[in-house]
């Protein structure tokens, strides 16, 4: 039988741990509104599978060289500031440069979410999920894993909103999308490090 506190505490776990790459979902929709389904189903899995195997990790870390990950768990608001601030530089100087061909008249290029900014985004939003490992610490490995995948199935789930509502508004925006979309990876990034390393 299905322990109810269980799954509702592992839903809302992963609806947390899930709002970080729901902006980065809404920034990536927005650079790109013409995603196709399959795309976005792509990187809608992406985070939900670096969601799943985040804790996990921490997980095995608690089990097995707790010390270490003490020690390491400092720097991740460091990553995921470093990750992001790179990524929506990038997708700035891409934003402004194409507002500037538009405006002369010359044609841009697609906007194309590349499989190395994707990685890079999903180990930058879910890095902060390697402390869930504490919390499912008393857990069992199959408790361990369930709690995980719920975490992975609500973040593919609320990922997959974010996509689509900026590639709603991104049809919107036209070519201010991009910078838009630039401005919200960076300030997701600097809200990890301040709550992660001032707070």
């Amino acid at each position: 039988m299905i322990d109810v506190f269980f799954l509702m505490n592992s839903i809302l776990l992963g609806a947390g741990l899930a709002m970080d790459a729901f902006s980065v979902s809404l920034a990536n929709g927005l650079a790109e509104p013409r995603m196709s389904p399959p795309r976005m189903s792509l990187i809608a899995g992406t985070y939900a599978f670096f969601q799943f195997a985040m804790p996990m990790i921490g997980w095995l870390c608690v089990h097995t060289m707790l010390e270490h990950f003490s020690s390491f768990q400092s720097t991740t608001p460091w990553i995921s500031l470093a990750l992001l601030a790179y990524i929506g530089g990038e997708m700035i100087r891409d934003g402004v440069r194409d507002n500037k061909k538009l405006k002369s008249g010359e044609k841009t290029k697609k906007t194309r979410l590349r499989l190395a900014t994707l990685l890079f985004q999903g180990v930058a939003t879910s890095i902060d999920a390697l402390s869930v490992g504490f919390t499912i610490a008393g857990h069992d490995t199959a408790m361990a894993l369930s709690c995980s995948l719920i975490i992975a199935v609500t973040t593919f789930i609320i990922c997959t909103a974010g996509l689509m509502l900026g590639k709603r508004f991104g049809l919107m925006l036209a070519g201010r999308a991009q910078i838009l979309g630039g401005a919200i990876l960076i300030a997701i990034g600097l809200e990890i490090f301040v709550t992660g390393v001032l707070l």
